[in-house]
């Protein structure tokens, strides 16, 4: 196989329809950076659920009318359960100073609080945090003395339930560019192939194989699906630095929310760059094994 030719096929198919080779790498780009978004959005929510999920804790409010039997039983109940790693009680006094702390910045909240306001209190920590539905299970509001179970989790299930819906719109949308490039990708190896029909006629009659005049084409459709990932890759790094690290600065500085770092990106873009080539690649292949028949 004479590679020089074939390299000089391609540049020549690339030049030829350079209009077209541009709308096909733009929509593949577009596609890609969907794809590349999903991906990084699917690592943020990792890392988030990496970030609290070591930290978040179930409080079982006690009733004011409580007994010291009914606060042993639950002590008890703790203490056999095999979902429960660590728990601490609060009588209302510590309640009361675990409040003054957690909003020391509030003053005007902390003096218009007594002691006798906050309840009684277990801190409990579950071995897995998505389990927290458990304890509530295990402590009816209002029986026993218990006041009212209350999971940290139940909020941030609506924080990942929001990224797990940008991840998968995200997606979705790549999926329907995805749809776009190909059907964009099999008309220019169509016009390209029909362009160059005399030559790859000529070629077949002097015993070119079938595999060796369609190469070109398929390389063809492969750099410009690489092309594709490079411009979506630097789109993601100029949405890193233009738009998400300065929207979620404050955040990102007090650890609410994980940065987004470079080496994230990097780590995702040989997925999005072998997306790339190979879905041009198969796209360009079958358009010619099934409507142009080099």
């Amino acid at each position: 196989m004479r590679l020089n030719f074939v390299f000089t096929e391609v540049a020549a198919g690339l030049r030829r329809n350079l209009t077209m080779t541009i709308a096909m790498i733009m929509t593949t780009a577009i596609s890609l950076a969907f794809f590349g978004a999903g991906l990084l959005v699917a690592n943020q929510i990792g890392d988030m659920k990496a970030l609290y999920f070591d930290k978040l804790e179930v409080s079982i409010y006690l009733q004011d009318k409580a007994t010291a039997q009914q606060r042993e039983a639950i002590t008890a109940q703790l203490n056999s359960s095999p979902e429960i790693a660590s728990f601490q009680y609060l009588d209302k006094k510590a309640a009361y100073e675990r409040f003054q702390r957690l909003f020391k910045g509030n003053p005007q909240l902390i003096s218009q609080a007594t002691p006798d306001d906050l309840p009684a209190t277990y801190l409990v920590r579950m071995k897995d945090p998505e389990r927290y539905t458990v304890l509530a299970q295990q402590f009816p509001n209002g029986k026993a003395g218990v006041d009212q179970v209350q999971g940290q989790s139940e909020v941030l299930d609506r924080i990942f339930s929001l990224f797990n819906g940008v991840r998968n719109a995200a997606i979705a949308l790549a999926l329907l560019q995805a749809l776009a490039a190909l059907l964009l990708i099999s008309n220019t190896i169509q016009v390209a192939a029909f362009n160059r029909r005399v030559e790859t006629g000529i070629m077949r009659l002097v015993g070119a194989s079938r595999w060796y005049t369609q190469l070109p084409f398929v390389l063809e459709a492969a750099l410009a699906g690489l092309a594709g990932a490079v411009l979506a890759m630097a789109g993601l790094v100029a949405a890193k630095f233009q738009f998400v690290d300065k929207t979620l600065a404050e955040p990102i500085r007090s650890g609410i929310v994980p940065p987004i770092d470079m080496g994230a990106i990097l780590a995702i873009s040989p997925y999005v760059a072998g997306v790339g080539v190979l879905l041009a690649s198969v796209a360009a292949y079958v358009t010619l094994r099934l409507y142009v028949r080099l």
